[in-house]
């Protein structure tokens, strides 16, 4: 049974400052079911933190209401989620001398983000790839010409046995890119592949994929706050 006392003592061990242990909390009290993946979520927190501050590309790749997700998450990371990100002064100044009072108003509304791109956005590369080529190559494809070593590759998987998923994450240990893998309880092949599992404690489709959203939110909520918070 869930044990409050855990948290607490949880805590300890991920400490990373009030707002980010703020929001773990809030998770696992939450969704206590979490509780047996928290060093995973830990885990990916780091992989994704030292990717971002080495100026490295978050790539994130799903089908069906995973590929919503995908698109989710990308639009959590490039732009303000919780906090205000405003634009660098010196690009907001530099717009003003410009463009004048035009270059004052975009830099008012431009917010600093993450370099995150979902594999799911690009239709008519992903239909013409798969149509003349191999359709379960598709996000393999996209990783292999854009990714680089030491970038990231975020996959979503209910069962963790898509193909095209499972091909995009050996193509990713091949070209040295780490690897986080959100899946259901036994992992699939993503499981034996990845280097952090995220295995939620269900195994219906629909039940996966409501874990998943509250974990990838806290994942971003955290990586944003180290980037942008006070």
């Amino acid at each position: 049974r869930f044990n409050v006392c855990y948290i607490d003592n949880l805590l300890t061990v991920y400490q990373r400052g009030m707002k980010v242990n703020k929001f773990f909390k809030k998770l696992i009290l939450r969704f206590p079911q979490l509780e047996n993946i928290a060093d995973n979520i830990e885990h990916a927190y780091e992989i994704l933190k030292t990717a971002y501050e080495s100026g490295n590309t978050v790539f994130i790749c799903g089908n069906g209401g995973s590929a919503s997700d995908s698109e989710h998450i990308a639009g959590e990371l490039m732009k303000g989620f919780i906090l205000p990100r405003k634009a660098e002064v010196e690009m907001r100044q530099r717009l003003k001398d410009m463009y004048g009072e035009e270059g004052v108003y975009m830099g008012e509304r431009l917010q600093q983000g993450l370099r995150t791109i979902s594999l799911n956005g690009h239709p008519a590369l992903s239909s013409a790839f798969s149509n003349d080529v191999d359709a379960s190559m598709v996000f393999a494809q996209q990783l292999f010409v854009m990714g680089r070593s030491g970038d990231v590759l975020l996959a979503l998987s209910t069962s963790g046995n898509s193909d095209n998923v499972v091909k995009c994450v050996q193509l990713a240990k091949a070209a040295d890119i780490k690897t986080i893998a959100m899946t259901g309880r036994n992992g699939g092949r993503c499981g034996g592949l990845t280097d952090c599992l995220l295995n939620m404690p269900e195994d219906e489709t629909y039940l996966v994929q409501e874990l998943h959203l509250p974990v990838y939110h806290c994942l971003c909520m955290m990586i944003e706050d180290y980037f942008y918070g006070e």
